[in-house]
């Protein structure tokens, strides 16, 4: 509870700051917090002892599915295309879960880059995808509300920051959780974990399912904000920056996620 409460003093304290800051400011804030979200399901899998080299490939499927249905469906509610965005993402990984579960190190990270990388040849040559260009989103609206000129930046930094407020507050209680706990004792000794009934490739599939999540959405929120998608999301070179996030920040503290993504994006 009092990490809760801390966590939610915070939030109050960015959103009232958020009001006060230069545009620059709130957008490099509100990018900081939705990248943060994808290394944070990267340091959900480094607590089970891998490294994935392609969250670039969720990333850019949440954005993607955020972009199409603003666009192709007319769909254009913020708080919906990033849900759209981190299901989509989810339902499109979770296929490659338990084969990828089976895998450590170097393996692990080449099979994750490889998938990414294959994400990345599709999306170059889909014309209707708009290729190696991507393509335009408009602007998104608010529980029904059009959003104001004036306002539509700090309104989107406000739901990016609520959304990744909620979502570490939840990994952290996953972290403490007997299944996060778990993924601990599988990068100690995934041979004890086995003998006392734990089921090592069930705890590493969910992990990699729930990290793709947090990408998608990351994805979806960094669209509503750039209002452009293209194939670099998941290009090696962006899944990279993820990964030196994560392990800047270590893999013992949510809040050194995002402030090592804010450092990055100062950077």
């Amino acid at each position: 509870m009092r990490v809760a409460g801390l966590g939610l003093v915070f939030a109050a304290a960015l959103l009232v700051a958020g009001w006060f800051m230069p545009k620059w400011l709130a957008f490099l804030v509100t990018m900081a917090a939705a990248n943060g979200l994808v290394s944070l399901g990267i340091v959900m899998l480094m607590r089970g002892g891998v490294v994935p080299f392609g969250q670039g490939m969720a990333f850019a499927l949440g954005g993607y599915t955020a972009a199409l249905a603003f666009n192709r469906l007319g769909f254009t509610d913020a708080l919906g295309l990033a849900l759209a965005g981190g299901v989509a993402a989810t339902a499109l990984s979770a296929p490659f879960a338990p084969l990828l579960a089976r895998y450590r190190g170097i393996f692990f990270a080449m099979l994750t880059l490889a998938l990414s990388m294959v994400v990345y040849g599709l999306l170059m040559k889909t014309d209707a995808l708009g290729g190696s260009d991507g393509f335009n989103m408009g602007r998104p609206t608010l529980l029904g509300m059009k959003l104001p000129d004036a306002h539509v930046g700090y309104t989107l930094y406000a739901v990016t920051v609520l959304i990744a407020t909620v979502l570490a507050l939840l990994a952290r209680v996953y972290f403490d959780s007997a299944r996060g706990l778990l993924s601990l004792a599988v990068r100690d000794n995934e041979l004890r974990v086995e003998y006392l009934g734990g089921s090592v490739r069930r705890a590493m599939a969910v992990n990699f399912v729930v990290a793709a999540f947090c990408a998608g959405l990351g994805g979806a929120l960094v669209v509503l904000s750039l209002g452009h998608i293209e194939p670099n999301f998941s290009f090696w070179t962006t899944s990279g920056e993820f990964v030196f996030v994560a392990i800047l920040a270590g893999w013992q503290s949510v809040a050194a996620v995002f402030i090592a993504s804010t450092v990055l994006e100062i950077v």
